[in-house]
C-alpha cells in the first residue's frame, strides 16, 4: 500500500474515531482522557450521519483498493482460456485412451468369435 493510500484510510479512520467519540457518554470520556470540557451535550443524530459518512468513505476507499489489485479482464479470460484448454486436452486423452480400450476389446471379442465359429465348425 503507497504512502497516499495509508494516509487516506488513516484519514478516515480518524474521521470515524472523531464522529463516534462524542457519542459516548463523558465518563468514558473522561476516562480516556480525550474530554477537555466536563459535560458534553451531544448532538447524536449530526454525529451518528457523521459516522455513517465517513463509514462510507472507508467502504469506497476499500473497494478501490480492492479493484486496483485485481488482474485486468484481459488476463483473467487469457487464464480461462488456458485452463479450458487444459481441460480439453486432459479430455481428449481420455477419450482417446477409451477408443484404445474399445479397439483392444473389439478385437479381443472378434478373436472369440472366430475362435468360436472355428470350434463349431470342427464339432458339426
Amino acid at each position: 500500500m503507497d504512502f497516499t493510500m495509508e494516509s487516506e484510510m488513516q484519514s478516515v479512520v480518524a474521521a470515524l474515531d472523531a464522529a463516534l467519540l462524542p457519542c459516548l457518554p463523558a465518563r468514558e470520556l473522561q476516562a480516556a482522557d480525550r474530554s477537555t470540557q466536563p459535560s458534553h451535550h451531544v448532538d447524536v443524530e449530526r454525529h451518528a450521519r457523521e459516522f455513517m459518512e465517513a463509514a462510507k468513505k472507508l467502504q469506497l476507499f476499500f473497494i478501490r483498493v480492492q479493484h486496483q489489485h485485481q488482474p485486468p479482464k484481459e488476463e483473467l479470460l487469457k487464464k480461462e482460456i488456458v485452463d479450458l484448454e487444459a481441460d480439453l486436452r486432459a479430455k481428449d486423452e481420455l477419450i482417446e485412451k477409451q477408443q484404445k480400450l474399445l479397439i483392444k476389446w473389439h478385437t479381443t471379442l472378434n478373436a472369440q468369435r472366430v475362435s468360436q465359429v472355428l470350434e463349431l465348425e470342427k464339432q458339426g
